[in-house]
């Protein structure tokens, strides 16, 4: 795959998980299928609280018998904690990679999500999410400078995010509050219903089965600049509220009853929602 420009997402950092335990741990654990994960794919997935609320989220691959996650930077060692917390008596070790490897987003995109090569002494992979969101590179810290590509701002990437109304979940998802479903976890390959138990999964099922997700982010265009966290209103009923944004750009969790009626207003600044592509409701 021939790049063009990269961006640093110098907000995420590497843990890597080993033993030979390693891969019945994840899969008890996480929303996707670890199985899946293999060297040739990459995968998405994320850790819930028993309640079925969101923790954090994550990329995952295989790469020389370990297996990487791709994580937020901020919040890499409360992850870490939380992991080795699950582990009890597992034949598992739990590594800060944080200083051997840095993540890159490439573009453009095309390839197959989750489609993995290998790449200037590190690994790439096709976004399992979406394929216009380029591919993720894990490579050795400070290599990236010597690959011959642009490189291109954050805000490019962001813009393209959000655009297609893909959230970040360091942005757009509040840990312990949010549900998976109403962030699209089912369409951005990040929940599978036909694997065994993990943590949240009684929850997460019973909300799909009965049809019990009432909001949803969607991206949206404003009228004008609006604060992340501005609630989103229809006259005097609140309708959501906005999370991340780019210029007139941006993702707001909103009720599914108003998400598309006219009148829709964040501090006085219009709203306008709309599907996204990918997703199924």
């Amino acid at each position: 795959m021939k790049f063009d420009r990269y961006a640093d997402l110098a907000d995420r950092a590497v843990i890597a998980v080993s033993g030979e335990e390693a891969r019945p741990f994840l899969q008890g654990l996480i929303t996707n299928n670890i199985d899946h994960a293999t060297k040739q794919r990459a995968i998405y997935g994320a850790l819930l609280t028993p309640q079925g609320k969101f923790l954090h989220d994550f990329f995952i691959v295989e790469h020389e018998g370990r297996i990487l996650l791709d994580v937020e930077e901020p919040r890499m060692a409360e992850t870490v904690t939380r992991l080795t917390k699950y582990r009890m008596r597992a034949k598992v070790d739990i590594s800060d990679e944080s200083g051997t490897w840095s993540i890159h987003a490439l573009f453009p995109g095309g390839a197959k999500p989750g489609t993995v090569n290998s790449w200037n002494g590190g690994i790439t992979f096709a976004d399992p999410r979406h394929a216009d969101l380029g591919h993720r590179a894990i490579m050795p810290t400070g290599t990236i400078a010597s690959v011959s590509i642009h490189k291109t701002t954050l805000m490019e990437y962001e813009r393209t995010r959000i655009s297609l109304g893909i959230p970040d979940a360091a942005k757009d998802l509040i840990p312990e509050k949010s549900i998976p479903l109403e962030c699209g976890f089912e369409e951005l390959n990040a929940v599978d219903f036909d694997k065994g138990c993990y943590v949240g999964q009684e929850v997460t099922a019973r909300m799909k089965h009965r049809n019990l997700i009432k909001k949803r982010l969607f991206p949206v265009d404003l009228g004008g600049a609006v604060p992340t966290g501005t609630a989103v209103t229809n006259g005097t009923v609140t309708a959501g509220e906005v999370r991340s944004n780019s210029g007139s750009k941006a993702i707001a969790l909103l009720r599914l009853d108003l998400a598309e009626t006219e009148g829709l207003t964040a501090n006085g600044v219009s709203v306008a929602a709309r599907k996204p592509e990918w997703a199924v409701f």
